[in-house]
C-alpha cells in the first residue's frame, strides 16, 4: 500500500489505538474507572491538537529550515525540531489534561511525562508492525 491510502490508513490506526490505551491509561492514572468518559475525551481532544501541531510545526519548521545557511538535518537540528514539538505539545496538553480530568497542572504534567514515555515506546511499536503488515513505503523499499 503507498501514497495518500497509505497515510490514510497510518493515521487512522495509530491515532485510534493511541486513543484507546491513552483513555485507560488517564483514567487509571487519574482515578479510576469513574474517570474513563473524561479521560476518552482528552484522548481525543489530545489526538485532535497533536495532528493539528505536527502540521502547523512541521510547516514552521520547514520554512524556518529553508532559511538557514546549512543544509540537512544534522543531530543538533533533530534534537531542536523533537523538542520543539513535544514542547509545543506540551503546552498545549497540560492545561486541557488538568482541566479535562479534574487534576492540578502538576499532576497533568506528570501524566503529560508518562504519556510521553508511552508514545515513544508505542510510535516504534506501530510503526513496526505497520511495515510488517503493510510493507515499506517506496521511499525506504
Amino acid at each position: 500500500m503507498q501514497g495518500i491510502w497509505r497515510r490514510v490508513v497510518f493515521v487512522t490506526l495509530y491515532e485510534g489505538i493511541a486513543i484507546a490505551c491513552t483513555s485507560i491509561g488517564l483514567a487509571s492514572f487519574s482515578g479510576g474507572h469513574d474517570q474513563l468518559a473524561s479521560a476518552t475525551l482528552v484522548a481525543v481532544g489530545s489526538s485532535a491538537i497533536a495532528i493539528v501541531w505536527n502540521l502547523a510545526f512541521n510547516w514552521l519548521f520547514e520554512r524556518w529550515e529553508a532559511g538557514q545557511a546549512q543544509r540537512g538535518r544534522g543531530i543538533g537540528r533533530r534534537i531542536a525540531h523533537a523538542i520543539g514539538f513535544e514542547g509545543g505539545l506540551a503546552l498545549m496538553l497540560i492545561p486541557l489534561v488538568a482541566w479535562g480530568l479534574g487534576v492540578s497542572l502538576l499532576e497533568a504534567f506528570w501524566l503529560d511525562i508518562g504519556l510521553l514515555a508511552f508514545f515513544l515506546v508505542y510510535t516504534f511499536v506501530f510503526n513496526w508492525a505497520f511495515d510488517r503488515i503493510f510493507g515499506l513505503p517506496a521511499s525506504a523499499a
